[in-house]
């Protein structure tokens, strides 16, 4: 299962109901959150690698559409970091399904408010450049390393 875990900020402006997801592999677990640059954005940092993809385009109530463009803009930024395609779709495959639930862990929020104040002072021309610029930085939690390096390692370890 793919867990996106919105913040109540973004539950009301989803108009979702979240469900209780329960214990999920943090690698396929997501934090979800809005993020108001110029225009609204969307957040998402992994759970266990903080890495993070920001997306724009989305408007509230497009809960739909904000999965389908999540899946899609990975899949392209994973290609864009080098990551094959293969291991890419095997990833997805594992995933199944998305399931919408609550914030959990305070330490994924931590390092998004960390990316988020960031991210309002950066000026970039594509969500791809301030993705790959947030998650070429080290953070703490994941032991002063970078979100793409640790998330990278782990796909190696699952599917090589």
């Amino acid at each position: 299962m793919l867990a996106f875990r919105f913040t109540q900020k973004l539950l009301k402006d989803m108009k979702v109901t979240p469900v209780d997801i329960g214990e999920v592999d943090p690698l396929f677990c997501w934090h979800v959150n809005i993020l108001q640059l110029k225009r609204k954005h969307i957040i998402f940092v992994n759970n266990s690698s903080r890495l993070c993809l920001i997306l724009d385009g989305i408007r509230s109530s497009q809960l739909s559409k904000l999965q389908e463009k999540f899946k899609s803009e990975l899949k392209e930024y994973l290609q864009l970091e080098g990551i094959k395609k293969s291991v890419i779709e095997q990833y997805f495959f594992e995933a199944g399904e998305v399931s919408i639930g609550i914030t959990n862990d305070k330490s994924v929020l931590g390092t998004m408010t960390e990316m988020s104040r960031y991210s309002s002072n950066a000026e970039f021309n594509h969500t791809f450049d301030l993705s790959a610029w947030l998650n070429s930085l080290i953070y703490r939690p994941i032991d002063y390393q970078k979100p793409i390096k640790v998330f990278k390692d782990a796909l190696e370890r699952k599917y090589s």
